[in-house]
């Protein structure tokens, strides 16, 4: 995999590299399990971000209780510490069927798309999870940094602006996770590089893929809103913030 080639796209669609000073902050040993942690997290919160989107605008209420069901062992991990490495290891299976809404031109590509998406998402959740219990890092929850919130609160209340703002809002999400795993891998152990490495075409993909049902959905040109959006990302990572995370901005301390 060319990783140049990879990043090249991604980086024209962000404003600004992940800053220097978020680098050193995630390379100290100290912080390996916040990082991990965090990053665990964050791959829950991509599915299901993924599986609200396929809920509200794809599937009827049977299929979309479903999708849920697939999700609880994780969510019952993260939120009430039920189960463990061994209890979610056949769990990432879709074992029925999923009816797709026939009054909207995009619902099946939006599955589609989404769909492979949250599988992906739980097989990194998994690989994350293993990770540290080889390492013997213990899960804790934590409290979420400002990046998502931040970016949420731009979103238009009105359809269908509502839909292809989230859209726009997931490819940037991703499109910085593959951006940051790039960045940080080099500053890693071996084992970690790999993995961070390995990560980046899903990663690439699943920003190209929100990116292109945002432009499906849009009655209008979506230009501006991207360049909108853009901005906020931008802000949010380069300005200071007081908690470290994986999408978290520039650490308070390098500012002081």
């Amino acid at each position: 995999m060319q990783i140049t080639a990879l990043l090249e796209p991604i980086n024209s669609f962000l404003l600004c590299p992940t800053p220097t000073a978020w680098i050193n902050e995630a390379k100290k040993p100290e912080n390996l399990s916040l990082l991990l942690t965090d990053h665990m997290i964050c791959e829950l919160k991509a599915a299901q971000t993924a599986m609200w989107l396929i809920r509200k605008y794809a599937v009827d209420q049977t299929s979309g209780d479903i999708l849920l069901a697939w999700l609880k062992p994780y969510e019952d991990f993260v939120y009430r510490k039920q189960g463990n490495l061994t209890s979610l290891a056949d769990k990432n299976r879709l074992t029925k069927n999923i009816k797709v809404a026939q009054n909207t031109p995009y619902s099946q590509d939006l599955v589609d798309k989404m769909v492979l998406l949250i599988k992906e998402e739980l097989h990194h959740f998994y690989q994350v999870l293993e990770i540290m219990q080889a390492r013997e890092i213990h899960y804790d929850n934590i409290t979420a940094g400002r990046y998502a919130k931040g970016m949420i609160r731009h979103v238009k209340t009105h359809e269908p602006e509502t839909l292809t703002d989230k859209l726009i809002v997931g490819a940037y999400i991703e499109a910085r996770s593959c951006e940051r795993f790039a960045a940080l891998a080099p500053f890693l152990d071996s084992e970690l590089n790999k993995f961070y490495v390995s990560l980046l075409r899903s990663e690439a993909r699943h920003y190209q893929d929100y990116l292109t049902l945002a432009q499906q959905i849009a009655n209008d040109p979506l230009s501006e809103r991207i360049k909108y959006f853009a901005s906020v990302e931008a802000e949010l990572i380069c300005t200071p913030d007081r908690v470290f995370r994986f999408h978290s901005g520039v650490p308070e301390t390098a500012t002081q």
